[in-house]
């Protein structure tokens, strides 16, 4: 038995969906009229873009820029290494004779001065010694004096032919021999005095003092490798770096010509300037390994803000010129080459293919394609276009907002403006 369904039915069924989708056409065709054609069409209180070269709609289009100008300055040539900091002298301090170490006279990281008392040894072994060797001298002194008292006794009887000249010559030999002991005993003397001197440890450089290796009590030895301390001295102060084989030409010829090199350090990250110095001596032979030549300059270090083993980032000066320079931040390089986007006086863009040259810093040298005065754009060159207009913000760092008429300024509207809109399309607030 099967069940169907009624034409009635049916029949509602279908007009319930005819009517539907008619509401959503409608629905549709409502929405576009009034938000999409609406927002499409210009408002009578707006102009239409491109009406004229003085219009809104040119002011839409052109692109935001910073620009420098063309000038003549003096450019540094100057080479960039990484180097270290090394200490001028560094010295371990040690024992120069074993004894138990009875004084320290100093803190660790103190600084000191060449001589200054730095420790004292136990004296009394090589006091004793010092006081044997003069002992065996005044012996041999005494010695010496009868001999030589003798041999003038013996003399004299010779000439007389009461002795043998035999027992003369006996003589002369022993008071000979006794003069060698003198001098012996005198170098013994010598000696143990300046075993004993070594027992008061002094600093042999001025510098700053490191951690100590030994504490007082402890018995130290001659043969000791570690030291006491070790002594670096950091007044003035030097700075290790090498330069590719390539670069060394130029620094070589001024070194040959007696100029003074200037050197200059910043910090690990290149920002903060660190001190100034000058170039001091250069490596006799190229590192065959890595193509490089090893050099170092010199630092007064009056502040001591280098420290031994510190990585720098060092600017050797070797030369300077005068030349035609262009921000270096306007150099652009693509398919042609270095090219430049040049602003002409109506504020359009071209592209310039340019020569340069070297670069110091924030300046590139130009050999060839522009002229001083001429104006670049620095800033914003990503949505430039060959003959494009260009709404300038500022030349060589100064706004000139105020002297452009084809700029707004930021946040004020325009003369055709739409009531209760600023110029940047944000509501403008309310006086009140």
């Amino acid at each position: 038995m099967s069940f169907q369904e009624p034409a009635s039915a049916k029949g509602r069924r279908g007009r319930a969906l005819t009517w539907l989708i008619v509401l959503c056409l409608g629905a549709a065709a409502a929405y576009w009229f009034f938000m999409v054609r609406e927002a499409g069409s210009p408002s009578p209180a707006t102009p239409a873009m491109g009406r004229g070269p003085g219009g809104a709609g040119m002011r839409a289009m052109a692109v935001p820029v910073r620009l420098g100008t063309v000038q003549e300055r003096t450019l540094q040539h100057t080479l960039r290494a990484i180097g270290t900091v090394t200490a001028f002298n560094t010295v371990v301090v040690r024992s120069r004779v074993s004894g138990e170490l009875i004084e320290l006279n100093f803190e660790e990281g103190q600084r000191v001065q060449a001589g200054d008392l730095l420790a004292q040894i136990d004296p009394r072994e090589y006091q004793v010694a010092l006081d044997q060797a003069r002992g065996q001298h005044q012996q041999n002194e005494a010695q010496l004096q009868s001999a030589r008292k003798d041999l003038e006794r013996y003399r004299l009887l010779f000439k007389q032919n009461s002795i043998a000249r035999q027992q003369v010559e006996q003589q002369e030999a022993l008071v000979k021999q006794l003069e060698g002991a003198r001098v012996s005993q005198q170098a013994a003397i010598d000696n143990a005095e300046l075993q004993l001197s070594y027992t008061q440890i002094t600093a042999p450089i001025s510098g700053r003092l490191g951690l100590r290796k030994v504490d007082q009590g402890n018995y130290v030895t001659a043969s000791d490798a570690e030291g006491l301390v070790t002594i670096t001295q950091t007044q003035p102060i030097s700075v290790e770096f090498t330069l590719p084989q390539g670069e060394v030409a130029e620094v070589l010829a001024q070194l040959r010509e007696g100029r003074r090199l200037e050197a200059v350090l910043y910090d690990q990250n290149d920002i903060r300037e660190l001190a100034r110095g000058e170039l001091m001596s250069v490596d006799n032979q190229i590192d065959v390994a890595t193509g490089t030549l090893r050099l170092k300059a010199r630092f007064a270090n009056e502040d001591e803000r280098l420290f031994p083993n510190q990585f720098v980032n060092l600017r050797l000066r070797v030369s300077s010129e005068q030349a035609l320079a262009v921000p270096t931040a306007a150099v652009q390089v693509g398919s042609i080459g270095s090219f430049v986007y040049w602003v002409d006086a109506e504020n359009k863009v071209q592209i310039r293919a340019i020569k340069v040259g070297r670069v110091d810093g924030e300046w590139t040298a130009v050999l060839d394609g522009l002229q001083a005065g001429d104006r670049v754009v620095t800033e914003g060159t990503d949505r430039l276009r060959e003959g494009g207009v260009v709404d300038i913000v500022s030349v060589d760092g100064r706004e000139v907002a105020a002297a452009n008429p084809t700029r707004q300024r930021p946040g004020a509207g325009g003369r055709n403006a739409r009531p209760g809109a600023s110029g940047n399309g944000a509501a403008a607030a309310s006086p009140h």
